[in-house]
C-alpha cells in the first residue's frame, strides 16, 4: 500500500496518527505501546527474561566461529547447573560412526531400562554440539530414569543437508541392534526439532522402521512462519522480523530441494501420516509457536496422535534454564509423554 493510501485509510477509519491501526491490506501497524510481562508466567520466568535473553552481540553473530563459542560458553554455564540438580553421569562414544554423549541417569528406572531416546540439540544446524547437547538431554534422562544419546551430528557450514539426517539414521541403526524401534524415542529442541520431524521422514526413506515416539519443543516441519514469527521479536523488545524464517535461508541447507518430504516432511500430508506420537511444546512468545501450532493441526488432520502444549509468556528454547517452574513442566511432560508411548519391548 502507498503512503497515500494509507494515510487515506486512516482518514475513512478515523485512526489517530501513532497508534495502531489496520490497513486495508490486513497489515497491522503497531504504535509504541506497554507491554507488561504476561501474568499467567512465573516470577522466575520474569527474572530470567531480564536476565538472560538478548541476542549475540553483532560482532560475534558475524563471526561463526564466535558465534559458537558465545553459545558454547552459556550451555556449559547451564549444563553445570543442571549437574548439580539432577544425578547423570556423561560418556563420550560413538554411535554408527558419530560422535554421541550418553546420558545415563544414576537411577534408572526399572521399567526404562529397555527404552533408549535419541536428543537432537538446537543451534540453526550450525551450533549447539557438546553442552548444548547435554542441557537437552540431562534433565530428561534423570527425571525419566533413562538412557539419553545425544547426537553430536554434523553441522553446516562445513557440511549440509543431508549429513545430519543421515547421522541420526546411523546412530539410530546402531541402536536397532539392541533395541525394538517401538522402544525409541527421538526429541530435540528448535533446530533439533526439525531435525526430529527430518529424521523420521529419512528414516522411512532407508527402509528402517519408525521409532516409537518423537517429540518437538520449539521448532516445526520445515519453514518457520506465522504470527509469531512477527510478534516474538517485539516481545523481546527487539526489532520486528522482515519476513517468514526459511530454511533455505540456513547454510546447511544449501543446494537442497525445498520441496523435498526429508527436508519439509509438514509440507507432505502423506509423509506426516507415517509419524508416530508426537509431542509439540513451544512459548507463547516462541518466534516458532504458529509454526508447532500449525504442525499439530496438519498431524492431527492425518490422524497422528499428537499433543500441544503452549506456555504463555514464555520464550524460545525457556526449558534450557532448569531453575524455571516452567522447564520442570516441560520435563515432566516429556517425560509422561514418552512413559506413555514407548514399548517395554528389548532384544537386549
Amino acid at each position: 500500500m502507498t503512503e497515500a493510501a494509507d494515510a487515506a485509510h486512516r482518514a475513512k477509519t478515523k485512526i489517530k496518527p501513532g497508534r495502531p491501526h489496520l490497513r486495508a491490506d490486513g497489515t497491522i501497524t503497531l504504535s509504541p505501546t506497554a507491554m507488561p510481562h504476561s501474568d499467567l508466567a512465573s516470577d522466575a520466568a520474569r527474572e530470567t527474561f531480564l536476565a538472560e535473553l538478548g541476542p549475540a552481540p553483532a560482532v560475534i553473530a558475524a563471526d561463526l566461529i564466535a558465534l559458537r563459542g558465545h553459545y558454547a560458553e552459556q550451555n556449559s554455564r547451564l549444563a553445570d547447573r543442571m549437574r548439580e540438580i539432577f544425578a547423570v553421569e556423561v560418556r563420550e562414544a560413538e554411535l554408527g560412526g558419530v560422535r554421541v554423549h550418553r546420558v545415563l541417569p544414576v537411577e534408572a528406572r526399572a521399567s526404562n531400562t529397555r527404552r533408549v531416546l535419541i536428543c537432537l540439540h538446537g543451534g540453526a544446524f550450525a551450533w549447539g554440539a557438546d553442552s548444548g547437547a547435554l542441557v537437552e538431554a540431562i534433565p530428561i534422562a534423570a527425571r525419566m530414569g533413562v538412557e539419553v544419546v545425544a547426537v553430536d551430528y554434523r553441522m553446516a557450514p562445513e557440511h549440509v543437508f543431508p549429513a545430519a539426517s543421515e547421522d541420526v539414521a546411523a546412530v539410530y541403526r546402531a541402536l536397532l541392534e539392541r533395541h525394538d524401534a517401538a522402544c525409541v524415542g527421538i526429541y530435540g529442541c528448535s533446530a533439533g526439532a526439525i531435525l526430529s520431524a527430518q529424521a523420521v521422514a529419512w528414516i522411512h526413506g532407508s527402509g528402517l522402521p519408525r521409532p516409537g515416539a518423537i517429540a518437538m519443543l520449539c521448532g516445526g516441519a520445515g519453514d518457520l512462519g506465522g504470527d509469531s514469527v512477527y510478534l516474538a521479536p517485539i516481545l523481546e523488545g527487539l526489532e520486528p522480523a522482515g519476513g517468514p524464517l526459511s530454511l533455505s535461508s540456513f547454510p546447511y541447507f544449501a543446494g537442497a530441494a525445498m520441496d523435498d518430504p526429508c527436508v519439509a516432511p509438514g509440507d507432505h500430508p502423506e509423509m506426516l501420516a507415517r509419524f508416530p506420537p508426537t509431542l509439540l511444546i513451544a512459548g507463547g512468545r516462541d518466534f516458532a509457536a504458529s509454526s508447532v501450532t500449525d504442525l499439530h493441526l496438519r498431524l492431527d488432520s492425518v490422524g497422528v496422535d499428537s499433543r500441544l502444549y503452549i506456555f504463555d509468556g514464555l520464550w524460545h528454547a525457556f526449558h534450557i534454564f532448569p531453575d524455571l517452574p516452567e522447564a520442570n513442566h516441560v520435563y515432566r511432560l516429556v517425560t509422561q509423554f514418552f512413559e506413555r508411548t514407548l514399548a517395554g519391548r528389548s532384544r537386549l
